[in-house]
């Protein structure tokens, strides 16, 4: 353990707290808007607060292949997976967008087994992948006493959490260089870029929000986007990709549990027994202890 151990471990579960609260906030954030609105003006207001931070803590944002290449890896994580998420949010609860989420450390190490970047697939593995995967089941089970055309956005849902692995896994390859604030800033130029003229040529006029809504998208803007996305590159840059990934072994049920007491969600006991699984499964994929990486 290094002397940066600390600020590392303190990076490592302010993620879990914001990604604890992030479902609901984006759920909150979409009431009496169009999906991508409320995207666009997070990642907006991200940006500009990143270059604000660039500008006062003297942080050059580089512009090189290198980099470039880098804020695409993260801009596919950050705008691919959010804009599925937003879509998906209208009919998928907060928490069962977390619990989705969970699924993030077994798609991760299938993706870096595949590409040989990782070790090979042990019994224990093995049998946390199966398990994970009757714990979706389960889940997608439950979405049909949510609503009938629950399951389509449970499928956006889970294409944005292949689409987070899959980024976090490039990431991790690409980006060791760059400053965590210059890469959350790179990729965020890039994502509101391609979410500006996608969201004028599909609507086009800006909504009524409510006070919830305009609050939830600057806690979003400011710590969603911001705080969270550059303390999850930190530790992606500081530990092993698999490592980063059990974060989402906690914001699962937390989410859950936020959802029921501040939204009031109804979450059927399916939700709970796939959960329950996936959690389990987890715990037999990735059973090693957290290292910082020197």
């Amino acid at each position: 353990m290094t002397p940066k151990s600390p600020g590392v471990i303190a990076a490592y579960f302010g993620v879990i707290a914001i990604w604890s609260t992030t479902p609901l906030a984006i759920k909150w954030s979409g009431i009496g808007a169009d999906f991508i609105f409320p995207l666009l003006i997070r990642m907006s207001l991200g940006m500009a607060l990143c270059f604000i931070l660039l500008a006062a803590f003297r942080i050059r944002l580089p512009i090189n292949r290198a980099a470039i290449h880098a804020y695409i890896a993260a801009g596919s994580g950050i705008g691919g997976a959010m804009a599925l998420v937003y879509w998906g949010a209208a009919k998928v609860p907060s928490g069962l967008i977390a619990v989705l989420f969970g699924l993030v450390p077994l798609f991760t190490g299938i993706i870096t087994t595949l590409q040989g970047k990782d070790e090979r697939l042990t019994g224990k593995k093995i049998a946390g992948i199966v398990l994970g995967l009757m714990g979706l089941s389960v889940i997608f089970g439950a979405g049909t006493h949510i609503a009938p055309d629950a399951m389509l956005a449970f499928f956006a849902i889970l294409a944005a959490v292949i689409t987070q692995s899959a980024s976090l896994v490039w990431v991790k390859q690409v980006s060791t260089a760059i400053h965590p604030l210059a890469l959350t800033t790179g990729a965020l130029c890039l994502v509101v870029a391609l979410l500006l003229p996608a969201w004028w040529l599909a609507f086009g006029h800006i909504p009524h929000w409510s006070t919830l809504a305009a609050v939830s998208t600057l806690y979003l803007g400011i710590f969603g986007s911001v705080l969270g996305f550059t303390l999850y590159f930190f530790v992606t840059q500081q530990l092993a990709a698999s490592q980063v990934a059990l974060i989402t072994m906690i914001t699962p049920v937390t989410a859950l549990l936020i959802g029921l007491w501040l939204n009031h969600e109804s979450t059927h006991w399916q939700v709970w027994l796939g959960t329950g699984l996936i959690l389990l499964g987890l715990t037999l994929h990735q059973r090693q202890p957290i290292r910082v990486l020197k």
